[in-house]
């Protein structure tokens, strides 16, 4: 795959035509990022128009408090081989498509997802202005209860039956967490599992690992 870079749900599993250029918004930090010593690099994200998503069928209420939470979730869908920037295009397309046609949801639930290959997609429109702006958030549609407080990322694959992340994936992962909590003010020991607020199998073994994935959230934090 290609070099990593420095720092870019539910339900899930078509082609396309070529790669988008990553969002490269400049940060305008939340007052609580600024005072923090150690500034946090913006991971690579791709926009909902990168991967050419479809219009949201009405736009979702904006919420202006902060959010105080990342919840993670996986998409339970087969565990594929092609890490490629192509698939998670296509994949962010599917993962759309179920939410709005099966579950007759507006446009993608999450705010987030995080390809196996380590490629950071925005899912619901808005979110990615939103993180990096530091402005409020979306009201997503990842988890009953918190949806109005919780930024929701999908890892695609199938953790709940023993295989794990690949590396690219779960270091995606660090990198996303630790920039959400910068730009928000979110403490590390702040970041759960869909299993933690609904009765669910996700998000699988990575939530055996939260406590490993907020020890290395804090180490980026802390510089």
């Amino acid at each position: 795959m290609p070099e990593k870079p420095k720092l870019s749900r539910r339900a899930v599993l078509g082609g396309i035509t070529g790669v988008a250029a990553a969002a490269t918004v400049p940060v305008l930090a939340a007052p609580v990022a600024a005072e923090q010593s150690h500034r946090v690099g913006q991971p690579t994200f791709y926009s909902c128009a990168d991967w050419g998503a479809r219009p949201p069928a009405w736009n979702m209420p904006f919420v202006p408090t902060p959010p105080n939470r990342i919840i993670v979730h996986h998409t339970a869908f087969p565990n594929v081989d092609d890490h490629s920037l192509e698939y998670a295009f296509h994949n962010s397309r599917e993962i759309q498509d179920l939410h709005m046609d099966v579950n007759g949801w507006p446009d993608s639930g999450q705010h987030f997802t995080n390809s196996r290959g380590g490629y950071l997609t925005e899912g619901r429109h808005g979110s990615l202005s939103a993180l990096l702006n530091a402005h409020g958030m979306i009201e997503g549609a990842h988890c009953v209860g918190q949806n109005r407080q919780a930024i929701g990322i999908e890892n695609d694959g199938s953790y709940h039956l023993g295989d794990q992340p690949p590396p690219a994936q779960w270091d995606s992962l660090i990198a996303f967490c630790a920039y959400v909590c910068f730009q928000y003010g979110i403490p590390a020991s702040e970041i759960y599992g869909h299993l933690d607020f609904n009765s669910t199998l996700c998000p699988g073994g990575i939530h055996d690992r939260l406590p490993e994935l907020r020890q290395s959230v804090q180490e980026v934090l802390d510089g």
